[in-house]
């Protein structure tokens, strides 16, 4: 089960469970991989709902690679994802979110 407070999405993606997270390994990797931008405008495309169904795959990528799946984004083309795509939007938000909240928060 993930935690939350150690950064950690529940992901399901074809009825498996995966605990995601983006370290700062999964971020780098993120921020190389980006179309356009930096990780600032990534978090700023996602706050603004303006985020692209490519944006929201490159996340959950790196948050599975964070949690040690192996696997590529490729991978992901023809799975189900829990939620579908709101769910695989939502998932990813938290996973940004918690990556870059403080314990206070």
């Amino acid at each position: 089960m993930a935690n939350p407070y150690a950064g950690e999405v529940q992901v399901v993606i074809d009825g498996a469970s995966y605990d995601c997270k983006l370290t700062l390994g999964a971020l780098a990797e993120l921020e190389a991989g980006l179309a356009a931008g930096s990780l600032v405008d990534l978090v700023r495309r996602f706050e603004e709902g303006a985020f692209a169904s490519a944006d929201v795959l490159a996340v959950i990528v790196a948050g599975l690679r964070g949690g040690g799946w192996a696997g590529q984004a490729a991978d992901l083309l023809q799975a189900e994802i829990a939620g579908g795509p709101i769910g695989a939007a939502r998932a990813a938000a938290m996973l940004l979110a918690r990556a870059f909240a403080t314990p206070e928060d």
